[in-house]
């Protein structure tokens, strides 16, 4: 028990000490647009990303009802969840490039690198299915397509 008062406390501590730095370190026009950035993310989530997760998950499952095809589900899975994470990563570098007092803050091209990172996630997880379909394959004694 003394143990979980300890962690509360800390946790209260550090939490009221980044509340104070936040305060300190950001003027008051950004700390009243914050709210509403920050209730606009939770729109986003809501109503557009979790249907949309939701959406894509039901896709995957169906398709994984096939034959043979509950071996391979996990490298779509993996594959779909790390180009979505990355994505949600990129996408305020995508539309913020270039926009702003200082247009040198990102020189980059940030779509070319966006889109070489998802084909290399993407490709990643080609190889994973077909390693795994191969594998379930040889393992249930159908080696060479036999």
């Amino acid at each position: 028990m003394r143990l979980r008062i300890g962690l509360l406390v800390a946790g209260v501590v550090m939490a009221l000490w980044g509340g104070w730095e936040l305060v300190r370190a950001v003027d008051t026009p950004a700390l009243v647009r914050l709210p509403v950035w920050l209730g606009g993310a939770v729109l986003v989530d809501d109503f557009l990303l979790v249907p949309l997760t939701v959406a894509i998950g039901w896709l995957v499952t169906r398709w994984s009802a096939g034959p043979d095809r509950h071996r391979t589900v996990g490298a779509v899975r993996t594959t779909l969840l790390y180009v979505g994470i990355t994505s949600l990563i990129a996408l305020p570098l995508l539309l913020r490039q270039g926009k702003g007092v200082n247009p040198t803050v990102l020189p980059r091209d940030y779509l070319r690198d966006w889109l070489l990172l998802e084909a290399t996630i993407i490709a990643g997880g080609v190889v994973g299915y077909f390693f795994t379909l191969r594998r379930s394959r040889a393992s249930s004694g159908d080696i060479g397509g036999r």
